[in-house]
C-alpha cells in the first residue's frame, strides 16, 4: 500500500517513521496509549489504529482493534480509561465509544478488507446502539449515562461516527429491525442541534475543540463552516507555531493544530491548511514522534512528552491534504465525508424546531 507524503511538509519516509514511533508505544495487547506508561481510551487508540494502517503498520492498526473488541461491555459502551489492561475510569462515554465504526470505515477504505469490517461490525452496532440511547430530547448527546449535560465537540465527532455506522450498516447488509431507522433520526437530530443548538451544549468555549469540532464532525459544512471558523481564528491561531489548545494560555498543540488542518481543508482552506500543518513540525522528535505542545513566551516543550494522539493526528492530516497531490491513501478523504452516509435529514425533531428539509450534499 502507499505511504502518503505532503510537498514541504512530509515525505512518505517520514511518515512512515512516525508510524514506528506510534508503533513502538503500542502495548502487548493492542493497546495504544498517550504515551508509554500512561493510560489510553479507545477514541485516541482508534486515531492511533487509523494513523498507524497510513503509515503501512497494518499488523500493528489490526491488533488494535481487536483490543477494542475485547474491551466492549455487554451493554455496548466502552470505558473510558485503560491503564495496562485494567479499567481505571469505568464510566462509558458516547465519543469513546462512537468513534470505532470511523476507524473500521476507514480501514475498509484504506485495505477494502471486508474480513475486518465483518469482525468488527457487531460491537459497532452495539456501540452505537448504546450512543442513541443517550441523546436527549434536543439533539445532544448526554456525554455519559451519569453525567449531566453533553459536549459540543464530542457530540460533533459522533455525528461523523453515525454517518460511519450507517455506511457500514450498508455495507455489511444489517437488516436488524429499527436499527436504521433510530439511527438516522438521532443521527438528524444531532446534526440539528449542532448547526442550530450550540448554546445548549455545555460551555467549554475557552477550548478551540470547540471551535473547529462542528466542521471537523461534518455537521457544519460550506458558507456557514468558513463563517464559523472565521469567528476565533484570532484567538487561536498563532502563525508559525500552530493553534493554541485554550484561549486562556500561551500553549499551542499539535493535535489541535492537525485537526484544525482536516477541518479546514474539508471546507477547501487549502493553503491555510498546508501553512498551520508546516508550522506545527517544529514539534516533531528525532524517532518520529511528536511533542504535546509548545509554551511560546518561554519557548519550552511542554509536556516533556511524546504523545500517540498528536502523532497519529499529523498522519491522519498529512494524508488529508496529500490527496490535492495524488499521494494520498483510500482513506484520506474520511474527514472532508468522503463514503460516509448522506446528511440525514433533521426529522422528529424534539427540540420545539419545526422538521427541516434534508441537508445538501454540498452543506
Amino acid at each position: 500500500m502507499r505511504v502518503p507524503s505532503l510537498p514541504g511538509v512530509l515525505t512518505a519516509a517520514e511518515v512512515e517513521r512516525t508510524a514506528a514511533s506510534l508503533a513502538s508505544m503500542q502495548e502487548p495487547d493492542g493497546a495504544v496509549p498517550f504515551t508509554t506508561g500512561q493510560h489510553a481510551d479507545a477514541w485516541n487508540h482508534v486515531e492511533a489504529a487509523m494513523a498507524l494502517l497510513v503509515g503501512g503498520r497494518v499488523a500493528e492498526a489490526e491488533a488494535a482493534y481487536d483490543w477494542v473488541l475485547r474491551l466492549q461491555r455487554p451493554d455496548g459502551s466502552l470505558p473510558m480509561r485503560v491503564e495496562r489492561g485494567e479499567v481505571t475510569d469505568a464510566r462509558g462515554e458516547v465519543n469513546i465509544s462512537a468513534y470505532l465504526a470511523v476507524g473500521v470505515l476507514h480501514h475498509w477504505q484504506v485495505r477494502g478488507d471486508s474480513s475486518l469490517v465483518e469482525r468488527c461490525w457487531p460491537t459497532v452496532a452495539r456501540a452505537l446502539d448504546w450512543v442513541v440511547a443517550q441523546q436527549a430530547d434536543w439533539g445532544g448527546l448526554t456525554w455519559t449515562p451519569t453525567e449531566e449535560g453533553a459536549l459540543l465537540a464530542g457530540s460533533s465527532s459522533v455525528y461523523q461516527s453515525l454517518r460511519a455506522g450507517l455506511a457500514l450498516l450498508d455495507l455489511v447488509q444489517d437488516s436488524t429491525p429499527g436499527r436504521r431507522e433510530r439511527w438516522e433520526a438521532a443521527t438528524g437530530r444531532l446534526g440539528h442541534a449542532v448547526r442550530h443548538h450550540r448554546d445548549r451544549f455545555l460551555d467549554k468555549s475557552t477550548y478551540s475543540m470547540d471551535w473547529y469540532y462542528p466542521v471537523l464532525g461534518g455537521a457544519v459544512r460550506g458558507a456557514e463552516a468558513q463563517a464559523l471558523l472565521a469567528t476565533r481564528w484570532d484567538d487561536f491561531v498563532r502563525p508559525g507555531l500552530g493553534i493554541r489548545c485554550v484561549d486562556t494560555n500561551p500553549w499551542v498543540t499539535g493535535a489541535e493544530t492537525a485537526e484544525l488542518v482536516m477541518a479546514l481543508d474539508a471546507v477547501g482552506a487549502h493553503e491555510d491548511a498546508h501553512r498551520l500543518l508546516a508550522d506545527v513540525q517544529h514539534l516533531r522528535a528525532e524517532d518520529g514522534g511528536y511533542w504535546t505542545g509548545w509554551v511560546y513566551g518561554d519557548d519550552v516543550v511542554w509536556p516533556q512528552e511524546r504523545t500517540t494522539y498528536t502523532a497519529a493526528a499529523v498522519v491522519l492530516a498529512v494524508d488529508a491534504l496529500a490527496a490535492r497531490h495524488g499521494t494520498g491513501t483510500g482513506g484520506s478523504g474520511i474527514m472532508r465525508g468522503e463514503g460516509l452516509a448522506p446528511h440525514p435529514p433533521e426529522t422528529g425533531l424534539r427540540c420545539g424546531c419545526p422538521d427541516a428539509l434534508p441537508i445538501s450534499p454540498e452543506a
